[in-house]
């Protein structure tokens, strides 16, 4: 029988849901709280707080290799919110598998379809495009799958039709070089920064209606000054994001899937990525899975988190046209900056045993 573990000894296997914060990027943001203030206010200690907070603005964009403007938000959500609804284009286009923050900003955005290997319809995104300046959503990496999208394929057809493209790179960002795009999504608290704390990339400000309040008029709301700051350190951490031993271990619980009868999403994918990985046991619905993990001490989900807990059939499934009973087995097992090989091949043990 399986018992609670101590929570110290517990598996943290979703972290595209959270990443544990990186130690430069704690550190950084303990210098913050010693520093910090409004950074919008005129006396000594609000200048003070204004220069570290654009010194943490010019290198994560330097970090980034963005060479446009920044705009701190909250987070992933609120900058797809602000790119969506304050962008100066015409028809929103969003692709069927986006994350529900861009699909909740864009309530009435014309879905793309997607194939069975998560891939945009780029023949459907052509005919779709003719219209007065679009701006298209597309998800770098998928939250559900971990599917890569040809973000320099899809730039191409957005730009001969003179559209904008909005690239929500939160599940990218930190780990790959950042896609072509008109518009970045990122949030800190996927590569190793706290949570909190995101930002909106964008070419030109130009693109974009200002809503008044801070960030040049921008973005209401005091930013958070010990949050950019570990943004920053997070971005800027030497190590890969995932090393090769843990990315051996990766295949190793990918051969298990397969030799055990279950469905390693990623042999479907146009271009899977290692960070987020779909797998379904042979027979055992993913609600039961989550919880056994639980109880075997693994963290995983079932779907992206900000949706799991309505326990209904993914809506990034449905759209690639997957089996419902293969859906309904499906949990998300994502890979962090400190997940081990040890931690991989425990799980992947776990995992035999259940299959």
């Amino acid at each position: 029988m399986l018992h609670e573990p101590d929570l110290k000894q517990r598996l943290y296997l979703d972290h595209a849901a959270t990443t544990p914060l990186r130690p430069e990027a704690r550190a950084a943001m303990e210098d913050g709280f010693a520093i910090w203030a409004n950074p919008s206010s005129p006396h000594a200690e609000g200048r003070r707080a204004k220069a570290a907070l654009e010194d943490a603005r010019a290198r994560c964009k330097a970090a980034l290799g963005w060479e446009g403007e920044l705009i701190f938000t909250s987070g992933a959500s609120e900058a797809a919110t602000l790119a969506l609804r304050h962008a100066k284009a015409g028809a929103r286009l969003v692709s069927a598998v986006e994350h529900d923050c861009i699909l909740g900003a864009a309530k009435e955005a014309e879905r793309l379809p997607v194939g069975v290997d998560g891939a945009l319809d780029l023949e459907i995104l052509g005919e779709a495009v003719q219209r007065e300046r679009p701006l298209v959503a597309v998800q770098h990496v998928n939250s559900e799958t971990g599917n890569r999208q040809d973000l320099e394929a899809i730039v191409r057809v957005v730009d001969d039709a003179d559209g904008l493209l909005l690239a929500d790179c939160a599940q990218s960002a930190g780990k790959v070089t950042l896609p072509p795009c008109d518009m970045a999504i990122i949030s800190a608290h996927k590569f190793g920064g706290t949570v909190g704390i995101g930002a909106l990339l964008l070419t030109d400000f130009s693109i974009i209606e200002p809503v008044g309040g801070h960030e040049r008029g921008y973005r209401r709301g005091t930013e958070n000054l010990p949050g950019a700051l570990g943004m920053a350190a997070a971005l800027e951490a030497d190590a890969p994001y995932l090393g090769k031993d843990v990315l051996a271990a990766r295949e190793r619980l990918a051969t298990t899937v397969r030799e055990a009868g279950g469905v390693w999403w990623a042999d479907r994918l146009s271009d899977p990525t290692p960070f987020v990985n779909a797998l379904a046991l042979p027979s055992m619905s993913a609600t039961a899975q989550v919880m056994r993990f639980d109880m075997a001490g693994f963290a995983v989900s079932q779907g992206s988190a900000c949706s799991s807990g309505t326990m209904k059939t993914s809506h990034v499934m449905e759209a690639m046209g997957a089996d419902r009973d293969v859906a309904d087995r499906t949990i998300r097992v994502s890979l962090g900056w400190n997940t081990t090989p040890g931690d991989i091949d425990a799980f992947a043990e776990v995992w035999r045993s259940f299959a």
